[in-house]
């Protein structure tokens, strides 16, 4: 299989990079320094380049994200919007409509975001990020809508928060409690393709239960 990995370079692209590779699969892992991905003319040539080289995309995990809140809502700051906007909506709205293509030729598809609980239990001081969550989720569920009737699926993944050895080795002390680790996130994602992509398509699935 073909898989785009975006946001490669950090913690978490590099165990679902790792999780696909170790199975045989040909993995393309971007960052902002390979590829800036609020450039929609430099997302096109990407995308123009993987469609040359392998006809088809098997996979898109999109894990471009970022936090950013408050310690209230009046204190909310919109330059936070702003920042969140660009990281958690332009960079997946660019991502998704270069790759819809090439995931309806693929046999057997899967576009990937995760997301977090925030976006249907917002805080006060949390409501940008909430927010942007939220309409990033709105937006994949469309694209799951584009996809029906093909044998591709978008798929919304949930967790609390996401942790990984550099954060447990930072704070030994930390419980982390209800976080998911990259590697467990990593496993989730291969797991998608063992159901059918008509079961998956338009799904919401909570790592956190």
């Amino acid at each position: 299989m073909i898989i785009l990995v975006t946001g490669a370079a950090g913690p978490t692209g590099a165990a679902v990079s790792e999780h696909f590779a170790k199975q045989g699969h040909t993995v393309i892992g971007v960052d902002k320094d390979e590829v800036d991905l609020l450039d929609r003319a430099a997302v096109d040539a990407l995308a123009a380049r993987i469609e040359a080289e392998h006809g088809h995309v098997d996979g898109v995990v999109h894990l471009v994200g970022g936090w950013r809140g408050g310690p209230g809502f009046a204190q909310t700051d919109l330059a936070d919007w702003d920042v969140l906007h660009d990281l958690l909506i332009r960079t997946l709205q660019h991502v998704s409509l270069a790759f819809e293509p090439l995931l309806r030729r693929s046999a057997d598809g899967r576009f990937v975001i995760v997301s977090a609980k925030a976006a249907q239990r917002p805080t006060a001081g949390g409501a940008a990020y909430a927010a942007a969550k939220a309409a990033a989720e709105a937006w994949t569920l469309s694209l799951a809508d584009a996809l029906r009737g093909t044998s591709s699926a978008a798929v919304i993944l949930v967790v609390k928060a996401l942790v990984n050895d550099a954060m447990r080795a930072a704070k030994p002390e930390a419980a982390f409690a209800g976080f998911t680790d990259v590697r467990d996130l990593a496993e989730a994602i291969g797991r998608l393709y063992d159901q059918p992509a008509d079961q998956l398509n338009g799904t919401r699935l909570d790592l956190t239960t």
